[in-house]
């Protein structure tokens, strides 16, 4: 039953998980709810902005369909430029609304714990992704692409993204949303060969199967498959080798036998394969790769245990793309171990306890795990304990109201992005993108997103 009174609400994080929640809430029948968005960057939409990959529009078609209508509404409003933690503080949102969801994603990344992953051309292909997206406290970054050969570590999705846009065609690139810095580098780009290493077989391969098969229409590139990993395709094996894994190793296979064709650059995919060492003298230089063998636990579970057999990739730029990892936001629990916020179905949970009126939706709730749409269910569920805890009298109202929040932001924050701001800063990317036919041109810097805000 909801309360005769208005709720409000505070989301942290514009990403997914974030505007998921917010539908939901506003899709609740019979809730009087406000809705107070924060987030750090003076933009919205998260990973859809800065980690779908550039020549995938339809996947960004989510903000246009869906998550611009309901930030639009009247009754919620936006700050971005806004850091919870530091500009305000956990325990202060807590006191201001009634509830409070984080939906903080996972900023920074699995590391490989080997010798040489400081060396300089070593980065996690987190930050590369970030990089070519526009993401401003990335557009600094500098990435090597004088070398011929590009090393990525893990064989996922957003590896393929990775090796997609460095061997993808610039006239190609020219027609996406790609951050013009990243233009200018891959113009200069001397990169002919992307390697995949990935710990396990190809029936493990961490990549889905739709996006495997988008290699298969490369134009500028060819993929290789080494004929030997991808022996026993067929066979039954402990883990499972279901359907799906079956489709990713016919589609392997499609891959391997499609002609060159005059291909310019490739990609190659070696599986069974992990770095035991990065070298170089100042730099990387070299990857020392070991070939792997898998054995399977009484579970049927593989796991992959390097052999003596080992050799050396030639290389100047390494990415590892083993996985997102969440970070402690100050005034949450955090579980070090997952990288997560410990919780229940979206309730934080602290020394066993829920926390009242706190809640997580998104990668900082389960991992880093799934697509776009995973987050609706994740967050419908997170809504759900909400709306049970202000039903049940749990909640703890509101002590400001939306006029008070606007006036202690204002003073403490004078850049604060509002709706109107960010408008603005759409509005001017997208018509400098009509200059040029493409989608939008990013403004990559929070001194241009702000000067474009007018704040």
């Amino acid at each position: 039953m909801a309360p005769d009174r208005t709720c409000r609400v505070a989301i942290v994080g514009t990403g997914p998980a974030g505007m998921y929640a917010l539908e939901h809430l506003l899709e609740t029948r019979d809730l009087d709810v406000e809705v107070d968005l924060f987030e750090r960057l003076p933009t919205p939409w998260g990973l859809v902005r800065a980690g779908v990959a550039p020549d995938h529009p339809e996947k960004k078609w989510v903000v246009n369909r869906l998550f611009d209508y309901f930030f639009r509404r009247d009754t919620v409003r936006f700050f971005g430029n806004v850091e919870i933690g530091s500009d305000i503080l956990h325990g202060e949102l807590a006191d201001w609304y009634d509830g409070v969801i984080y939906a903080i994603g996972a900023n920074s990344d699995t590391r490989m714990g080997i010798e040489g992953e400081e060396l300089p051309g070593c980065r996690g292909a987190r930050e590369f992704v970030a990089w070519y997206n526009g993401h401003p406290d990335y557009s600094h970054l500098e990435f090597d692409f004088s070398t011929e050969r590009a090393v990525i570590i893990g064989n996922g999705n957003v590896a393929l993204d990775v090796a997609r846009i460095l061997t993808l065609p610039l006239a190609e690139l020219e027609q996406t949303d790609i951050a013009d810095h990243a233009l200018v580098a891959l113009r200069a780009s001397r990169i002919r060969e992307v390697v995949l290493l990935g710990r396990r077989g190809h029936l493990q391969g961490a990549f889905n199967n739709p996006e495997l098969e988008e290699l298969l229409h490369l134009e500028n590139a060819e993929v290789l498959v080494e004929p030997d990993d991808l022996l026993g395709g067929d066979e039954v094996v402990p883990d499972g080798a279901d359907w799906e894994a079956r489709r990713k190793a016919e589609t392997l296979r499609r891959l391997a036998d499609k002609p060159a064709d005059g291909a310019e650059k490739r990609i190659v995919f070696r599986f069974l394969s992990s770095p035991v060492a990065l070298l170089g003298d100042g730099r990387v230089e070299q990857v020392l790769v070991a070939r792997n063998h898998l054995e399977w636990d009484e579970q049927g579970r593989s796991r992959a245990r390097p052999t003596a057999e080992q050799d050396v990739l030639e290389t100047g730029l390494v990415l590892r793309a083993i996985g997102y990892r969440g970070s402690a936001l100050p005034g949450l629990p955090f579980d070090e171990h997952q990288g997560v916020v410990p919780n229940e179905s979206g309730r934080v949970v602290e020394n066993g306890k829920a926390v009242p009126g706190s809640y997580v939706t998104g990668w900082i709730k389960r991992g880093p795990r799934g697509l776009i749409g995973s987050n609706k269910k994740c967050a419908r569920d997170t809504v759900r304990c909400l709306l049970q805890d202000l039903a049940s009298g749990q909640l703890t109202a509101a002590s400001l109201d939306a006029h008070a929040v606007l006036a202690v932001l204002r003073e403490r924050k004078p850049q604060c992005i509002l709706k109107s701001d960010w408008l603005r800063i759409d509005h001017a990317e997208r018509v400098s993108g009509r200059a040029q036919g493409r989608p939008r041109v990013k403004l990559t810097t929070h001194s241009e997103l702000l000067a474009a805000a007018g704040t």
